[in-house]
């Protein structure tokens, strides 16, 4: 199986560092929506673009909204 972002080799459907972006993404949403009252669509765009979210992040972030992802359910 390969990773559906970069296809390396994976045991679902990220690599390991893409499904370690992929977790932290879900688990930091309540916090992000708590203070700013986002929607997961938001969300994504919102980490998508900050400068500080890292490379494996951003790629993560970015795949969820073009697959159209909702609310950290795949």
């Amino acid at each position: 199986m390969t990773c559906e972002i970069c296809k390396r080799e994976a045991v679902g459907k990220y690599c390991d560092l893409h499904e370690r972006a992929y977790r932290n993404i879900v688990k930091k949403y309540d916090v992000w929506r708590s203070a700013l009252n986002l929607s997961w669509g938001e969300y994504l765009n919102e980490v998508a673009k900050n400068s500080y979210t890292g490379s494996w992040a951003r790629e993560v972030a970015e795949h969820l909204r073009k697959s159209g992802v909702t609310e950290g359910h795949e």
